[in-house]
């Protein structure tokens, strides 16, 4: 059966990308019924949204009164996602105002309610909108973090609509039932490879794409967590909702991954960070000469989730839930335990990686080891399942 998607269109200049989310939603299926504000029709008009939705479309109380749309509306949709949600919205919502269509829907409906703000950014920086978006948040409402970039005119900052395939990726975790168990929560995530320099054109890397890693900053954002994603070497779209701290090397993914968890609630260690680097890579590049190459010495990285371990055992300010990820080619389990037993942290992520296995596939496939001796196996499905899973028994260990 489709759900029933409620698209709240508020006045914004990024309500032409509204468009775009309301083809991805009926594209997958949904039903969707577009509620615009007055305002928001200036931008794009009640024609467009009802030959895209296939709906009628109205920002007034006062049309098809027999069917009490401002009561029906909200209380049959299964997801109420506004997009953009602009600064007089949020305050409306926050407020409990009922000026119009979509402020009387909001009031009405009992499904989970996604924001996706857009607006300058001293809009959203003032004290009055992030008291409006702590209240909605606090009530369960998810108020996805706005992106960085161009806003109206030569502006640029925090404030930019997320791109809508992010926000339908929010949607897509909130419809498959997550909630918002991990709101108020900050959590840490690391993703993609290291690279380790051995002179400006080449490296020491791996093949790890950052797919699993977004997925699961993606899914935690879903359920209402705030998110920083360290991301080496990642060449996908920031997830929406979560702060990208971008690095390259493993000295500082591990810098970074430090500064980040000082006040978190759990960490989750996907990144395949490179054991190895050159003890001192080249400024210019090495040219080839003679028959044998130059011998390239190497020095041990440090082990991050190891020393996440030691620093929570030395009664250091550390998150409460550390998980790690181990890549394994042969004896999978076996060497998860040893290694679950090494670094101290309270779930392994244990996959196997090979050929069409785990790097740069949509899917993915692992079994979760449990200090303690359980082990939940996790059958191959789409990265995002897997990530909720995860963060299932991460939410389970943060009560």
């Amino acid at each position: 059966m489709a759900n029933r998607v409620v698209l709240g269109v508020s006045a914004g200049i990024a309500v032409y990308k509204a468009c775009e989310l309301l083809r991805l939603f009926t594209e997958s299926g949904h039903s969707v019924r577009v509620v615009p504000t007055r305002d928001a029709l200036r931008f794009v008009g009640e024609p467009t949204w009802a030959a895209l939705s296939g709906n009628p479309v109205s920002a007034e109380v006062w049309d098809s009164v027999e069917e009490v749309p401002h009561v029906r509306i909200g209380q049959s949709a299964d997801l109420l996602v506004v997009a953009p949600a602009t600064a007089d919205i949020l305050a409306k919502a926050a407020h409990g105002l009922a000026s119009d269509l979509l402020t009387n829907t909001l009031l009405t409906a009992r499904c989970p309610v996604v924001f996706a703000p857009a607006m300058h950014t001293e809009m959203w920086e003032h004290p009055a909108t992030q008291a409006n978006v702590a209240t909605l948040r606090a009530r369960g409402a998810i108020v996805i973090e706005p992106a960085v970039g161009r806003l109206t005119g030569a502006d640029s900052g925090k404030g930019r609509l997320p791109d809508p395939a992010a926000i339908f990726q929010v949607c897509r975790s909130v419809l498959a039932g997550a909630g918002a168990d991990l709101a108020g929560r900050r959590v840490v995530v690391s993703a993609g490879g290291t690279r380790e320099a051995i002179d400006p054109v080449r490296f020491i890397g791996n093949r790890s794409s950052g797919l699993q890693g977004y997925a699961l900053a993606r899914v935690a954002a879903a359920r209402g967590a705030s998110v920083t994603l360290v991301a080496a070497n990642v060449s996908l779209p920031d997830p929406a909702g979560v702060d990208v701290v971008r690095v390259e090397s493993a000295l500082q993914l591990r810098d970074a991954v430090i500064d980040a968890v000082a006040d978190a609630d759990a960490v989750v260690m996907a990144a395949a960070v490179a054991d190895f680097r050159p003890v001192a890579p080249r400024l210019t590049k090495i040219k080839k000469t003679g028959d044998e190459p130059e011998a390239i010495h190497l020095t041990k990285n440090p082990d991050i989730l190891a020393e996440l371990g030691e620093r929570r055992r030395a009664g250091e300010k550390s998150p409460k839930v550390i998980v790690g990820f181990a890549a394994e080619t042969d004896d999978v389990l076996a060497n998860g335990q040893a290694k679950l037993a090494r670094k101290g942290c309270d779930l392994l992520v244990v996959n196997q990686v090979g050929e069409n296995l785990a790097f740069g596939t949509p899917d993915n496939a692992a079994t979760v080891l449990v200090a303690g001796g359980e082990a939940v196996e996790i059958p191959r499905g789409p990265k995002d399942d897997l990530a909720g899973v995860v963060w299932d028994l991460i939410a389970a260990r943060l009560v």
